[in-house]
């Protein structure tokens, strides 16, 4: 076996969402051969890519087939999170993370931020750096589901002259930043659109976010001053839809997806999850009650021709854990953290594609 042998069989093997061999792709690195034995590393778009297993099936069996038959296969893998900012520079927002994320939804009570928070910490148990930014202004939920509640977060600099900075908290190896950590939550927020408004853009000029592969941002239900004040600060790279299957949610998420579809907005639409799809008791766990319909959020999809990321099942220890401050992913429910990793590595891959075939300037742009 050569090197030149091993690339040469390896450029059989197709990444499956770009489309092109990994070797064109240059994602194959370090190749060390020792008699029968082999060893290189697959460099992921995402390190939440679901598709890894086919990509290491495929190798190994390139390899043996058209080098060595009787070979040893060892395919490692690492990731280097794709990106389409070119505008990254340290007077940027955000200089430090590569893909900015909107969960959004047409309507309230869909359970939007439930599903942020747990796509957020799916990303991250997937090898992700991960942020989770609450913008819900008027409803922020970050401080109950994450058990910080009473929590402040710390200041950095500031001291020799510089600006200071707002450090995000840590817990479950995500950071998070929510109105909730700044104010107590038995007062109401009652804000006029503009200071909610400045609110968000210190969230995204004044909190020291760091390196993040992906950066979500739970925002606030509807169409209004909020969403169009981030997507005018934040290198948006696109926004992910959240609905529930029933009738009156699907119309409000037709309405959410037209807002990111009008002229004067350029922001890509990631994909759409179905929450609440179905009901399953926990001790029938193989039955599946379809109570506020079924397949909306597919036929929705697939009427606007945008990705459909997966369906969220309507379960009792997700509000549990959302209650408690221990969400769904950190728990022992199997079944049910499958359907949020699912969903999460449908929308990295769908992310990885959209950076792959986007060439502007910026991902995500308003057209004034």
């Amino acid at each position: 076996m050569t090197q030149e042998k091993v690339l040469a069989a390896l450029s059989n093997v197709q990444e499956p969402d770009l489309g092109k061999d990994i070797v064109t792709l240059n994602m194959v690195k370090d190749v060390e051969i020792d008699g029968n034995y082999v060893s290189f590393t697959v460099v992921l778009t995402t390190p939440a890519c679901p598709m890894k297993d086919h990509i290491k099936n495929a190798c190994i069996n390139a390899v043996r087939l058209l080098v060595n038959k009787e070979a040893t296969v060892n395919v490692k893998f690492t990731a280097n999170t794709s990106t389409n900012r070119k505008d990254i520079q340290s007077q940027s927002p955000l200089p430090k993370v590569k893909n900015v994320i909107a969960v959004v939804s047409g309507k309230g009570g869909v359970g939007k931020s439930t599903v942020a928070a747990n796509f957020a910490l799916a990303l991250a148990r997937g090898g992700a750096s991960v942020g989770l930014m609450d913008a819900d202004i008027y409803g922020p939920s970050v401080p109950i589901m994450f058990g910080v509640r009473g929590e402040r977060p710390m200041m950095t600099g500031g001291n020799d002259g510089g600006k200071g900075m707002i450090v995000p908290l840590e817990k479950y190896g995500i950071r998070l930043m929510s109105i909730g950590l700044l104010v107590d939550e038995k007062n109401a927020v009652v804000w006029r659109g503009p200071m909610a408004s400045s609110a968000i853009r210190q969230f995204i000029t004044d909190v020291a976010w760091e390196e993040l592969d992906y950066l979500v941002i739970d925002m606030p239900p509807g169409t209004g001053d909020i969403h169009l004040t981030l997507l005018q600060t934040a290198p948006v790279t696109g926004v992910i839809v959240v609905t529930t299957p029933q009738d009156v949610a699907l119309a409000d998420a037709k309405k959410g997806i037209a807002m990111f579809g009008q002229a004067q907005l350029k922001i890509p639409i990631i994909g759409l999850v179905e929450n609440m799809s179905y009901f399953t008791p926990a001790e029938l766990p193989e039955n599946k009650y379809y109570i506020f319909g079924k397949d909306g959020g597919k036929r929705l999809a697939e009427e606007y021709d945008i990705p459909f990321l997966g369906q969220i099942p309507l379960v009792q220890s997700i509000r549990e854990g959302g209650d408690s401050g221990v969400p769904i992913m950190m728990s022992d429910d199997a079944v049910t953290k499958k359907a949020f990793f699912d969903f999460a590595g449908n929308a990295a891959r769908s992310i990885a594609m959209l950076n792959a075939n986007m060439r502007s300037e910026r991902v995500a742009e308003v057209v004034a």
